[in-house]
């Protein structure tokens, strides 16, 4: 196991910093300490630039002119995230400096892609290798910054392009862009940071599989992510099957609000804590980590505006929603490296032993 946790979104950044200097020392301790009352956080994924989650969508190499192109990636900046994300991870990493981060992206920089938007539309062949390098300076920003990530999913849900920021990537464009751009820009740039594909739902196995399938990417890739808003976790073990030697990921899975603690964590602790685990998954993180009661910011034309966080916070005023109690239910008790032991199902008895 790899660990258990959130995504901590740029809203939820935001949140954090709105509270006293002490309230949010003593919920980032609640969270990501080890000790008695403590839930030891131990996975944390991050957006790469905007998420929808976002008050307005951004990209790290925005231009003015609508018609102008950076194929250098000469103004790449990490921008708003010293604002907000960066502030908080470095609190956090004082905490638990062994905290595992994972990256995705929502959107490359809209002119890169054949829309010129933030919402969907699609890379241009032409600028995968500017995306390439978009996506090796941010490794190299970050951890200019004291930030490892551990792990980088290619494109967050690629097949829903009406999210605000959001791309449609098929599995063809992902798979040329591993094997032939970022694959060989992460080695030349001896960056060891992984590269997790797909990053969507378990309905579709077949997008995964068919990227691990190609001879030029599969080198590259560490493994798959997946999310659960349509098919059943047990498409995680068809993926396993496939290519036995690539890890697996569970990466997200968002609670309505108010939320349900009793019908929640039922449903997570099954499908999730203990179904993506079954399914060889190395971690299980909920969407995202904190909200505020009017559940801002979100981005207009498709921003979630009911996602639930682990927590709501208004001001040092702290509510512990469901998905707290779901993924401290794990993070509390077993640690990163933790093995899953092999075991029988009993009937009506989900369990997931380490």
């Amino acid at each position: 196991m790899d660990g258990f946790g959130f995504t901590l979104s740029q809203g939820s950044a935001q949140h954090l910093l709105q509270m006293s200097e002490e309230g949010r020392k003593n919920i980032l301790n609640e969270l990501f300490g080890k000790g008695e009352n403590q839930i030891g956080v131990s996975y944390l994924r991050l957006s790469v630039a905007a998420s929808d989650l976002n008050e307005t969508p951004f990209s790290y190499d925005d231009l003015a002119d609508s018609l102008a192109v950076d194929p250098e990636v000469l103004q790449f900046d990490l921008g708003p995230d010293r604002l907000d994300v960066l502030p908080i991870l470095k609190e956090i990493l004082t905490i638990n400096p062994e905290i595992k981060l994972m990256a995705s992206p929502w959107s490359p920089p809209a002119w890169m892609k054949d829309n010129k938007d933030t919402r969907g539309g699609s890379l241009l062949p032409e600028f995968e290798e500017a995306y390439a390098r978009y996506l090796v300076k941010y490794i190299q920003e970050m951890e200019k910054e004291g930030v490892q990530i551990d792990a980088l999913t290619i494109q967050n849900e690629p097949l829903h392009p009406g999210n605000n920021p959001s791309l449609l990537m098929l599995p063809d464009q992902q798979a040329r862009f591993i094997g032939v751009h970022l694959g060989p820009a992460f080695r030349e740039a001896e960056i060891k940071t992984k590269l997790v594909v797909y990053d969507h739902n378990a309905d579709r196995p077949d997008y995964p599989i068919t990227v691990l399938n190609d001879s030029i990417a599969n080198p590259f890739i560490d493994g798959s992510a997946f999310h659960l808003y349509g098919g059943t976790i047990d498409a995680l073990s068809k993926v396993h099957q496939a290519h036995p030697d690539k890890n697996l990921y569970f990466t997200e899975q968002w609670i309505g609000a108010p939320g349900n603690l009793a019908g929640d964590l039922s449903w997570h602790i099954k499908n999730l804590i203990i179904g993506a685990i079954r399914n060889w998954a190395k971690t299980v993180l909920e969407w995202n980590l904190t909200s505020n009661p009017s559940l801002t910011p979100h981005t207009d034309r498709g921003g979630c505006d009911r996602c639930l966080g682990a927590i709501t916070l208004d001001g040092d005023s702290v509510v512990r929603n469901p998905a707290y109690y779901i993924i401290g239910h794990a993070s509390k008790f077993v640690e990163p490296n933790s093995v899953r032991i092999d075991s029988n199902l009993e009937e009506g008895l989900p369990m997931s032993p380490f």
